[in-house]
């Protein structure tokens, strides 16, 4: 019994040295200091990061409350000069009825603000975000003639400010503006125009701020996938001037010009092409027979409509200008051209109304007078009549036993355009009637109107084409 409870005090003591041992080692595990590397480890070369370590605020190293922030850089001394650099991201829209673009665009201003000056000893600049912007002076840079514009803010306000040991600054901001731009449509849709964005010192005159393209025309650059549906860009280049206000005085103004030309094809096949062949389906009206009423009217009302509904889809994606574009030319004469043509049946068909009842006043006379005359063989004397293609066989047999002679046609089974119809006359039994018919001729032909119609109005549109493409392109 005793050596059973020495062994089991003994294998107590035994367990409880091994617990210390592990309590021991688990301790020495999370206090031990940083592990030590080989020498051929790159991980040995590395250097602590001096910002984590850095415990002076931005405000104390820029030393921010030591100065008045509100005032511009060397305030009552010389002008601060502020270069600026623009990249543009993309030309947005173009809009004809409201008379602007809409462009986004990366705005740089570069000055140097001695209040800003810090120490360093590797000479490296400081970035900042936009919350810096609101306790430093930077300029008040706005942009003229605008109608909208804001700073992006996804995720956070697009701003960088950047400040250099010896007091130079770079602020950076993205933006997309509206702007106006005063468009001339006098030749549209064969045009040019040139858009000017506009960039001005609110509050400092040229007498405390001198605004200036940093490296020229190098300034300004473009991305070169930019591209617009309607116009091709032509020319970025920039300007500088002075501006006056009667109020406040004079101001530096910086100048974003760009030149675009318009896409004619889109116009070709939108309004050139559907006004050109309105007009020639007009003339098809030139071909067809004059008695035709409905089909003359209804087409000739077709393209009167057809051409008032082109015209008035122009004009309503335009602005209301007080002066004539060049297509409103093209359409207006296009128009005039279907009204015409609506006005030339009208012309045929009252001609040939007045025409037939001379005609049928003509048949009954001559009528009247075949009957009173007697037989004429073997007289000598004969007079001739021509008949229209508009007698009816009635007329044709009344004129029964006398000569008649049918004037070749198209198509024998059709009835001889004219007649000519030849009259025996006895001198002595038609004494009286002889001056009412000596030389009497019946010719008719109501398409003459029709026949110059089919020359005369194709070839002045042409002629009217040539001349505008001439003069607009």
């Amino acid at each position: 019994m005793p050596c059973y409870a020495r062994f089991l005090l003994l294998l107590l003591c035994l367990i409880v040295i091994v617990e210390c041992r592990k309590h021991k080692s688990r301790k020495k595990r999370w206090s031990a200091p940083a592990e030590t590397h080989k020498p051929g480890n790159p991980l040995a070369k590395k250097v602590s990061d001096g910002t984590k370590t850095r415990k002076v605020k931005t405000s104390h190293l820029l030393r921010i409350d030591e100065h008045d922030f509100t005032m511009r850089p060397a305030f009552a001394g010389p002008a601060v000069p502020v270069g600026v650099d623009v990249q543009v991201e993309s030309l947005d829209s173009i809009s004809e009825v409201d008379m602007d673009f809409t462009m986004t665009l990366y705005l740089r201003h570069y000055w140097k603000d001695e209040r800003l000056a810090f120490p360093s000893a590797t000479n490296k600049s400081m970035t900042f975000d936009g919350r810096l912007v609101k306790k430093i002076w930077v300029p008040d840079v706005f942009f003229v003639h605008s109608k909208r514009s804001f700073i992006h803010d996804t995720t956070t306000d697009n701003i960088m400010l950047r400040v250099f040991p010896d007091g130079h600054v770079l602020y950076s901001l993205r933006v997309t503006v509206t702007a106006a731009c005063n468009m001339d449509f006098s030749r549209f849709p064969l045009d040019s125009q040139t858009c000017t964005l506009e960039l001005e010192s609110y509050a400092y005159t040229d007498e405390d701020l001198m605004l200036y393209w940093k490296s020229g025309d190098e300034s300004l650059s473009t991305d070169d996938r930019i591209s617009l549906s309607q116009f091709l860009i032509q020319k970025f280049h920039t300007t500088s001037r002075l501006a006056f206000y009667s109020s406040t005085g004079w101001y530096n103004r910086l100048y974003i010009n760009f030149t675009l030309r318009r896409h004619i094809f889109f116009f070709l096949l939108q309004t050139y092409f559907p006004a050109t062949l309105m007009v020639m389906l007009s003339w098809v009206s030139f071909w067809i027979d004059r008695r035709a009423v409905p089909a003359r009217v209804s087409l000739g009302i077709t393209t009167v409509l057809t051409m008032s509904t082109i015209i008035t889809g122009v004009n309503a994606s335009m602005p209301r200008v007080s002066y004539i574009k060049a297509v409103d030319i093209y359409l207006w004469v296009s128009f005039v051209f279907v009204f015409l043509s609506v006005l030339e049946y009208a012309a045929v068909n009252y001609l040939t109304t007045v025409r037939d009842g001379k005609d049928r006043k003509l048949r009954e006379k001559v009528r009247e007078q075949s009957q009173n005359l007697p037989c004429t063989c073997g007289m000598t004397h004969t007079k001739t009549m021509m008949l229209d293609g508009t007698y009816s066989e009635a007329d044709a047999n009344s004129l029964a036993g006398y000569t008649r002679a049918s004037m070749a046609a198209e198509d024998a089974s059709e009835k001889p355009e004219r007649m000519v119809v030849h009259l025996s006359l006895d001198n002595e039994s038609t004494g009286a009637k002889k001056k009412g018919l000596r030389g009497f001729r019946i010719i008719q032909n109501t398409h003459a109107i029709d026949t110059y119609s089919r020359m005369i109005f194709p070839g002045a549109y042409i002629l009217f084409n040539l001349i505008y493409w001439c003069v607009y392109c």
